[in-house]
């Protein structure tokens, strides 16, 4: 039987490890399913669209009745500054719908 500790073997033992070692790692750590995994996470990210956008116009609703209720409340009272308070309750308001709509759209 041959001695491998001389310096030529030494060598080619190393290079058979290493194709060895890279043929062998794909599958060994799992790296071969890149492609299905990122598929699988856009499916789940893309799941989680419709409950976002119908909390979103939930939380707009709510702040809607609450703000219209300010606003009234203000009204009644004779504040001078009703408008402004009305137009930013409308405007945020406003702007989570927008909001919704457009991550819904952008995204989907």
């Amino acid at each position: 039987m041959k001695n491998f500790k001389t310096p030529k073997n030494k060598k080619l033992l190393s290079a058979v490890a290493l194709v060895a070692l890279f043929s062998i790692a794909p599958a060994a750590f799992g790296q071969g399913n890149g492609a299905a995994g990122i598929e699988a996470a856009t499916a789940q990210v893309t799941s989680y669209f419709d409950p976002a956008t119908n909390l979103m116009y939930a939380v707009g609703a709510v702040l809607g009745l609450i703000g219209g209720v300010k606003v009234y409340s203000k009204w009644n009272s004779g504040d001078p500054d009703t408008q402004k308070v009305a137009a930013g309750w409308f405007g945020s308001c406003v702007f989570l719908v927008v909001v919704a709509t457009i991550l819904r759209a952008f995204f989907l």
